[in-house]
């Protein structure tokens, strides 16, 4: 019996070996506009200074809607907590991320003698301000914006809760819709989008001070995605499953390319989605970090 499985082994041992050999000699290419945007980068950057410092660091919400940018932080030290947990804290530093916070965070943190570090990102703080200007202002605030959303939620505390937020046009009921209002946009929808909307509620007769907020170095990489993958035979993007921004430039990216294929990991990765010589483009959304992105064309590269 050990001879005849010695015989059988060698046998399988020369064709093994020519499957490993024979790769699928990938073209692979990473999109250099991909990756953090800039207020998520000075937020990572903030907390790994102080857990660099001091160990541990609580952060009120995943600090980016990426789960393996999140993990990574946390075998470091961060703590990721919700608003519960955040009420039972006392004398600690808490970050809070770039998506912001309604202003019943900051009071909480006076009484409970938190120290903030305030990652949040000057675009949305720009926001902020302007939609709390004009709520003080009496005007008829209506957000453009996922429902539910961390920073819906705090440019809606800007209003004490009183703005109406809608994520899709359908949602309003003209009938029953003051003839005057101010239009904002959370920082990340698309622009095509939010415009569109102000000019179906133009076309219904009610007056609209439209206010542009979307932050251009996100909405630009819905062309420059466009673009970028129309140029390669298959596109993997890479995204958390969180994150509205991925969701949409994985869009645009399957739009311009059907073979567009999106991943959270290299756990997603599948061989049939590819043929041997292909040219293959690697992109990602603004919550994705560009070391994931590497990790994907190292991997595919071993193919």
């Amino acid at each position: 019996m050990p001879e005849l499985m010695n015989t059988l082994s060698s046998l399988h041992k020369p064709w093994i070996s020519s499957v490993r050999r024979k790769k699928m000699q990938l073209q692979v290419s990473i999109d250099s506009q991909s990756g953090f945007c800039f207020g998520v980068v000075y937020a990572i950057e903030m907390a790994e200074e102080i857990l660099e410092s001091e160990g541990v660091l609580y952060c009120l919400g995943d600090i980016v809607h990426n789960d393996e940018e999140v993990l990574r932080l946390q075998k470091k030290g961060l703590q990721i907590i919700d608003h519960t947990r955040l009420a039972e804290l006392r004398d600690v530093k808490v970050l809070i991320r770039a998506h912001g916070e309604p202003p019943s965070t900051y009071k909480l943190a006076l009484d409970n003698n938190l120290e903030l570090i305030d990652a949040s990102c000057p675009v949305v703080l720009k926001l902020q301000n302007r939609i709390r200007n004009t709520f003080e202002k009496e005007e008829n605030v209506y957000i453009y914006g996922k429902h539910g959303h961390a920073e819906v939620l705090g440019l809606l505390g800007q209003t004490n809760q009183k703005a109406t937020v809608f994520q899709s046009f359908e949602e309003l009921d003209l009938s029953k819709m003051p003839r005057k209002i101010s239009l904002y946009s959370q920082t990340t929808k698309s622009t095509e989008s939010f415009y569109a909307i102000h000019r179906k509620l133009t076309e219904a007769g009610i007056e609209v001070d439209v206010n542009d907020t979307i932050c251009r170095q996100v909405s630009n990489r819905d062309a420059e995605l466009r673009n970028f993958a129309r140029k390669f035979d298959v596109v993997v993007f890479v995204s958390g499953l969180k994150s509205s921004n991925g969701k949409v430039l994985f869009q645009a990216c399957l739009e311009s390319n059907p073979r567009t294929h999106f991943v959270s990991s290299l756990a997603d990765l599948q061989t049939d989605w590819f043929r041997a010589g292909e040219r293959v483009g690697i992109c990602g959304a603004t919550s994705t970090p560009m070391w994931l992105m590497e990790q994907v064309r190292d991997e595919l590269g071993k193919w």
